[in-house]
């Protein structure tokens, strides 16, 4: 806008020293200008400054929202974690069961052996000496007996004329159903023919009533103790023949201390 004078005092042809006068004018009038417009953009940028530091320090300090406490449940970050630790309580969880089935298992087979296997039953007498001697303690089969027939030499509990009443008597089997049963001089004689075996006894003074032939029934049993001097058995009349139905069961196993501790043999 400072040049505009001068331009019209050269285009209307106006004295040197007038033009020279009216462009130091226009000279100076354009340095205070410029000046000007360098201090006031100066003290303008400082502000400027602040304001943005200031914005910077709002967005830093602006404050968070409160978050609610969530309860304490398991979090997991990964899927495959969370997997695995269900996995691990399947797993604990099928272990307890199977040693809780094992548990029971074992338990209900231990009462069954005990009650088929394993009664008790306490000798009363010397007529099984020295196999079992008195007062010593076996254990009785008592499912073998339902299950087949009992052999010869085997040693069975049972209860003369099947009286409950009456402690068992434990004795030897000689002879089996059907057959026919005698002593004489001494030595048992079975369907006619000498019979050593089994028999635990090298000399039987006291014959009994098998002095004579005795005939066996279908389910009679013939006994006899493993003790020469006792003749509490089939020889006498008080004990008599053995019926199937009134054998307890048979003697296996001597639980008794001492030497006798073990299977008892036949």
């Amino acid at each position: 806008m400072y040049i505009v004078p001068f331009l019209i005092a050269y285009a209307s042809n106006e004295p040197k020293s007038v033009l020279a006068r009216d462009l130091g004018d226009c000279r100076d009038n354009l340095r205070n200008s410029l000046s000007v417009f360098l201090i006031v953009g100066k003290e303008n940028k400082e502000p400027m400054g602040q304001n943005l530091s200031f914005r910077k320090n709002n967005r830093r300090k602006k404050k968070k929202k409160p978050q609610m406490k969530k309860k304490n449940h398991l979090k997991f970050t990964n899927r495959s974690k969370k997997l695995k630790f269900e996995k691990k309580n399947y797993h604990i969880t099928k272990n307890s069961l199977i040693l809780a089935g094992e548990i029971l298992c074992v338990c209900l087979v231990a009462v069954l052996l005990i009650a088929f296997f394993g009664h008790r039953v306490s000798n009363a007498g010397d007529a099984m000496s020295p196999t079992i001697e008195n007062g010593e303690v076996v254990l009785v089969d008592r499912l073998i007996v339902d299950m087949k027939t009992p052999s010869r030499g085997t040693v069975v509990a049972f209860r003369p004329d099947g009286n409950r009443e009456v402690h068992l008597l434990i004795r030897r089997i000689v002879g089996l159903p059907g057959e026919t049963i005698q002593i004489k001089d001494g030595t048992v004689y079975i369907n006619g023919k000498e019979q050593k075996k089994h028999i635990h006894v090298s000399e039987i003074k006291d014959a009994g009533i098998a002095s004579d032939e005795i005939k066996l029934g279908k389910d009679e049993y013939f006994v006899l103790g493993d003790n020469e001097e006792s003749g509490e058995d089939s020889r006498s009349e008080t004990v008599g023949v053995v019926k199937a139905d009134e054998i307890y069961g048979k003697v296996w196993f001597n639980v008794s201390s001492g030497e006798h501790f073990g299977f008892v043999k036949r």
